[in-house]
């Protein structure tokens, strides 16, 4: 994977406009796959916050209602019970969901071609491409990108979406351990670029401690949130700093209880 710098943090007057994520005793359940199943309750009495231009990851085993609880906050699914206040969400689902037939520049200015800003998608695309290490890269198709761009791109996609609070659901988890720590060190400084209310579903507990301010963690099935863990070290950080190795310790423990 080509490795570049994160972009500089912009100056404050520079920064986006951050939203607030606010869940409270929330209950998700979906129907019975027969008739002799009952009701899954996917999520049971969580309470959640992200402060404006917090970044907060949610951790949790398989199945422990992670990828649902991004779902109610994007407002494509509601809650059975509770409530959900957000801001407009965009999400960035596991797989990059790049079109095959498009180039880069064209998948990264989707979002905007969609909202009918036709005349400025490409070069607002392309700008942004550049910036995030893919100058020369922009009339590539998706099968001509590693996996680290292919996300590059598909993170471009998702901040023209404009939204101020992103959802990134596992962004890096089909992707090898070194391009993995690659993304997570130029993620860090993509958003200190262009700041956003971020939630972050991981099952990498340490991912979760380079990137977030707090780490929620998630009981088995049915979700509830068993454990918050505030993250007081500087950025960068440094996965062998004894706070995040104490921190990963505890977040295990509570995964293992």
């Amino acid at each position: 994977m080509q490795t570049t710098k994160a972009p500089q943090a912009a100056p404050p007057a520079a920064q986006s406009q951050f939203g607030r994520v606010r869940l409270r005793d929330v209950v998700k359940r979906y129907p019975p796959a027969c008739r002799k199943a009952g009701a899954v309750t996917a999520l049971d009495g969580v309470t959640l916050d992200a402060q404006p231009g917090e970044i907060v990851a949610v951790v949790g085993p398989s199945g422990c209602g992670k990828t649902t609880l991004l779902e109610l906050i994007c407002g494509l699914l509601a809650p059975d019970a509770g409530s959900v206040e957000a801001a407009p969400a965009a999400l960035m689902a596991q797989r990059d969901l790049l079109l095959p037939w498009a180039s880069a520049v064209d998948n990264a200015a989707l979002a905007l071609r969609v909202a009918g800003e036709r005349a400025t998608a490409r070069e607002r695309a392309a700008a942004l491409l550049r910036d995030f290490g893919l100058e020369g890269f922009e009339r590539a198709r998706p099968h001509e990108l590693s996996g680290g761009m292919r996300q590059r791109v598909a993170f471009a996609r998702t901040l023209l979406a404009g939204r101020p609070i992103l959802c990134l659901d596992e962004p890096f988890a089909a992707l090898d351990a070194l391009t993995r720590q690659d993304m997570q060190t130029w993620l860090a400084g993509a958003l200190a670029a262009d700041p956003r209310t971020v939630v972050l579903v991981t099952h990498d507990v340490e991912e979760a401690l380079v990137l977030a301010d707090r780490v929620v963690v998630l009981s088995p099935r049915p979700g509830r949130v068993v454990a918050t863990l505030d993250v007081a070290a500087p950025r960068p950080r440094n996965r062998s700093d004894l706070s995040i190795v104490a921190l990963r310790a505890r977040a295990l423990e509570e995964l293992r209880a």
